[in-house]
């Protein structure tokens, strides 16, 4: 099983976690926060070989779980299309496919690039939800550079506790940050027993005391992710193609 040991001594001291808080860490300006990191669009590629989040094109994952006190299932698409955001850098488009009982509930597009360091960038996501009064929810899609939104990483080149860093900015709308807190060790989803696991802690400063935790297998990437807190919401990798 993977340690939890670091995650739930984490939750259960939310107080001292805000302090090492990168968005406590970081000096403050007017927005908020002065994080807006200098990248130049050369220095990044399509190609997507960190082996922690790998993205080959034509490669699809399967998770299913619970959300919203429902199941869902989602189905995610490595595709061949790329985007280029406003900030000038080109990203792989990757699809993510929610549904219940075959209802669609979500439909995203999210856009990754990968550093010449081997970092994984997330640059931005089109998404609308499937509401059931009828009504398409489109509020959270953004775009690197648009609104000044600032992308952030997704995954390291060489992820180490207790690196902590912003997976996205978009002040008031979008502010994810991660920390990783395991490496090693073995878990179990419906997909098998993967080894050499990598376990990281989320929260946002928009939701304070609430945190989220993935599990991710090296040549796979993500394969298990639940909520630490709130309502029970947990998604486990079924299988993989491509």
């Amino acid at each position: 099983m993977v340690k939890l040991v670091a995650a739930a001594i984490v939750v259960a001291a939310a107080a001292t976690v805000a302090v090492s808080s990168p968005w406590e860490s970081s000096a403050r300006s007017a927005s908020g926060t002065s994080y807006e990191p200098a990248l130049d669009p050369a220095d990044f590629s399509t190609t997507i070989d960190n082996p922690y989040f790998p993205l080959p094109v034509g490669r699809t994952l399967v998770y299913r779980g619970v959300k919203d006190g429902q199941t869902q299932e989602d189905r995610v698409t490595v595709t061949d299309r790329t985007k280029t955001v406003a900030e000038g850098i080109t990203a792989r488009v990757v699809t993510d496919v929610a549904t219940h009982d075959g209802q669609l509930l979500e439909k995203t597009s999210d856009w990754y690039a990968q550093d010449d360091e081997g970092n994984v960038w997330y640059l931005g996501e089109t998404t609308a939800a499937y509401l059931p009064s009828g009504k398409v929810d489109t509020s959270g899609s953004w775009e690197a550079g648009v609104h000044d939104a600032e992308p952030g990483i997704v995954m390291e080149a060489s992820p180490q506790i207790p690196d902590a860093y912003w997976q996205e900015l978009l002040v008031g709308q979008a502010e994810d940050t991660a920390w990783i807190v395991d490496r090693g060790g073995s878990t179990t989803v419906p997909y098998g027993t993967l080894k050499n696991v990598l376990t990281t802690l989320e929260a946002t400063r928009l939701e304070p005391g609430a945190y989220d935790q993935k599990v991710y297998a090296p040549g796979i990437g993500i394969v298990r992710e639940q909520a630490l807190t709130g309502p029970a919401e947990v998604a486990e990798l079924v299988s993989v193609t491509g």
